[in-house]
């Protein structure tokens, strides 16, 4: 995973400080700065975020066999 600024960092922060989040993790699909993430939290929550991710991909996947979009 990269570290430091990325091309949406200046984003994630304004979500983080907007949503007064410990963390934040962002994904943009095709935006202004092309296709990229950004992720701001403690370590545990980078830790945690493949976990999350894999639930998150499982619950997508399981929505849309049941044509849930």
């Amino acid at each position: 995973m990269p570290v430091g600024p990325g091309k949406y960092d200046d984003l994630c922060t304004y979500a983080r400080e907007t949503a007064k989040a410990e963390g934040v993790a962002m994904i943009v699909l095709k935006g202004i700065n092309g296709s990229g993430f950004a992720v701001q939290g403690s370590l545990q929550m980078t830790m945690d975020l493949p976990r999350l991710l894999r639930t998150m991909a499982d619950d997508i996947e399981s929505s849309l066999r049941r044509g849930v979009v």
